[in-house]
């Protein structure tokens, strides 16, 4: 094997350096490492997957939040003499995407 073919073939095991590793093949080691974990997603992941019952109720807890932050909006935009579609309009898009962003969640 010529001293061309050793540079340019990747090896599969690195070569045996004392223990200590360039900074660019550490990168390389942490990216890999990355790699074969679960991705994680804003809520952190959980060592097992909730029960139907479980899932159901976290959802019917947060399906109410939305509910009681459209009251909420509702109010505030009546107690300052805003228009009724107005109103409505701004209740019923907030509504909307809470909830899509709470049905879209896989950690519910």
């Amino acid at each position: 094997m010529t001293p061309e073919d050793r540079t340019s073939a990747i090896p599969d095991e690195p070569p045996d350096t004392g223990g200590e590793l360039d900074p660019r093949e550490a990168r390389l080691r942490e990216r890999q490492s990355r790699r074969r974990e679960r991705p994680q997603g804003m809520v952190p992941g959980r060592e097992r997957r909730r029960t139907g019952i479980e899932r159901g109720a976290m959802r019917a807890i947060a399906t109410a939040g939305i509910v009681g932050i459209g009251v909420v909006l509702g109010a505030v935009l009546v107690g300052q003499d805003v228009a009724g579609w107005i109103v409505g309009l701004a209740v019923s898009v907030v509504s909307i995407l809470l909830a899509a962003l709470l049905w879209s969640s896989r950690q519910l």
